[in-house]
């Protein structure tokens, strides 16, 4: 063998020996739940492939029985849950939304079986029922629950606003009975106005109280959450008015969640990701409304799985990021696990034109394509080695050769480059340099494509250290970031110097009104760039191959990557990882039988 193609391989097998190194978010931590829990989500997906594709069903269903044959399943995949580092009622909610997501109906049954899938989760979990009050937003920088909705819904009802009929005129007898729960009383009159109107105050109140936070008020978080107190209050199984649906088939959460998205704006329908299937928001949005009603208190990282979850979308309705353009930390991708459930839960599987989908609509949308496949393919690995399935094998098989590519041609290049004469730093620079532009292109092509203007992004002056002294701000610049950013529309120009110190709190204090419009598009590049280090390959490659080319010692070239890395290395972690996977390509490099 060549030295070339020794040295390569050196490298490439070195680099991939451990998937923790390509990355400096600690995903060894998430295997243990420290910081989020989206590697339940993958086992959970696996589980419902694995028992669904086997015979299993996901029908809950209203039968004069104690344990239903789904139950076996769900307990299945809260212990897989927790096993990937959720506690009981992260588990449980991860569990019921997935499960509902691949087919289970959110409530059967009325009254004496009656089953609803949230509830049944939480009980398979030993978990005690809580209430919507106690239910967190994910962190939005900051967060907040869902008690100004329940307290806003509470009020309105002691204000005699919530409903129709004031009950102290329902005659004796009438009120708690058959009279009242199954006549045009309680199905025509009372619940249908108290959930429109229920729905609309709560929703109301977290857009006002996630605004009182300084966070912006998400439609999608603000609909579910605001609409889960009502859902306390009325007969979540009643039967709704003539004509406004099928009758012992939809109920007054269908009403919830119509007003809901009205109210929030959100789209009618929503679709797959891959298979394109369509979910009716208004259901949707009312089911998982009555799933969080019952499941508990989940913690902030549990919600920011749930967020996750539903990223699954096209309409990217949910604030989770693994749908949507920036690449964000790999405690965060969680989408495309469910996406690849659905792809092969469907009748018909053909699993190339999967790979072939799941690699297309998920760069489509991409600041940075590359990046987003080779993420995919390290949170799947890592998910993987933790509970391995079908969703998480599909995940790896449709990113793998994107993943090799990007190792080659950093491998290839860096080998050159020595070869010419180029420092370490040199090499480095370079790459990220080629990645800065990949990020502005990518993002000058998604505005031009939304606005349908020509628009142009260029990020100029990055460095660390902006306003702060302390030596990590100094070494990492995500933790406080320097970037110059001039965005064109047409002849429009918005020249912003001091982006993130200066130009955006100007904004959201009301002033510097003259580049307001241009803040979003540069806000999405600096994005990706500040998160960039959930990917390395940038340092990690040339170290490997420098190393397995003997062209200095391990450490210094490894010391001297992470420092030419301005774009790549945000946060710490790199050095560690370029030391090791160096060391590694030493040794295959020394190895003779």
């Amino acid at each position: 063998m060549d030295e070339r193609s020794r040295v390569i391989s050196a490298a490439q097998m070195a680099a991939v020996s451990n998937i923790s190194h390509l990355t400096n978010d600690r995903i060894e931590a998430l295997a243990g739940g420290h910081g989020m829990v989206n590697l339940s989500i993958y086992a959970v997906a696996n589980v419902i492939v694995e028992e669904l594709t086997n015979g299993g069903s996901t029908s809950i269903q209203f039968a004069d029985v104690r344990h239903l044959p789904v139950e076996t399943i769900l307990k299945k995949c809260i212990d897989a849950a927790k096993a990937a580092g959720s506690d009981s009622v992260n588990a449980a909610l991860i569990t019921a939304v997935m499960m509902y997501l691949a087919g289970s109906a959110a409530q059967v049954g009325i009254p004496a079986g009656n089953r609803k899938l949230g509830a049944t989760c939480r009980m398979l979990a030993g978990v005690d029922r809580s209430g919507a009050a106690a239910i967190p937003t994910a962190k939005m920088n900051n967060k907040i629950s869902a008690f100004p909705a329940v307290m806003a819904v509470n009020q309105a009802m002691m204000n005699g606003e919530l409903s129709p009929i004031d009950g102290r005129n329902v005659p004796v007898n009438v009120g708690g009975g058959p009279l009242y729960g199954h006549s045009a009383l309680g199905e025509d009159i009372v619940w249908p106005s108290m959930a429109v109107k229920g729905a609309q105050i709560g929703i109301q109140a977290m857009m006002d109280a996630m605004a009182g936070a300084s966070m912006v008020p998400e439609p999608f978080t603000c609909a579910i959450l605001g609409c889960t107190p009502i859902l306390e209050i009325i007969h979540p199984d009643a039967e709704v008015p003539e004509g406004m649906g099928r009758y012992g088939r939809t109920t007054s959460v269908r009403l919830v969640g119509e007003a809901a998205v009205e109210k929030a704006g959100l789209p009618e329908k929503l679709h797959f990701f891959v298979t394109n299937q369509e979910l009716d928001t208004a259901q949707l949005v009312g089911d998982i409304a009555l799933i969080l009603k019952d499941i508990g208190a989940p913690s902030v990282i549990g919600m920011m799985a749930f967020d996750e979850i539903l990223a699954c979308f096209k309409e990217q309705v949910s604030p989770g990021f693994s749908g949507g353009p920036v690449n964000g930390p790999l405690g965060h991708q969680g989408a495309y696990a469910v996406v690849g459930m659905k792809a092969l839960l469907q009748e018909e599987v053909n699993m190339d034109e999967i790979k072939k989908a799941i690699c297309e609509e998920r760069t489509a949308p991409s600041l940075d394509p590359e990046s987003a496949l080779v993420c995919m393919n390290t949170i799947a690995r890592k998910a993987d080695e933790l509970r391995n399935g079908p969703v998480t094998k599909l995940l790896i098989a449709a990113t793998e050769p994107a993943r090799t590519l990007a190792i080659y041609k950093r491998a290839n290049f860096t080998y050159d480059q020595i070869k010419a004469g180029k420092t370490m730093t040199e090499i480095v620079t370079e790459l990220d340099n080629g990645r800065l532009k990949t990020v502005e292109d990518c993002t000058s092509a998604l505005f031009t494509r939304m606005m349908g203007k020509k628009v142009t992004l260029k990020v100029n002056n990055i460095h660390s250290a902006a306003r702060r002294t302390v030596k990590l701000a100094k070494k990492y610049w995500s933790f406080d970031a320097y970037a110059d950013v001039v965005v064109t529309a047409d002849d429009q120009v918005a020249d912003m110097k001091g982006f993130v110190h200066d130009v955006i709190p100007a904004v959201c204090k009301g002033e510097c009104q003259d580049v307001a419009w241009a803040v979003p598009i540069g806000a999405a590049a600096l994005d990706e760039l500040t998160l960039a280090g959930c990917n390395i390959l940038n340092v990690v490659i040339p170290v490997a191959t420098a190393s397995a080319m003997k062209a200095g010692e391990v450490v210094a070239l490894a010391e001297e990557a992470e420092r030419a890395a301005y774009i790549s290395v945000g946060i710490p972690g790199a050095k560690a990882h370029a030391t090791q996977v160096g060391n590694m390509a030493v040794d295959i490099m020394n190895y003779t039988e």
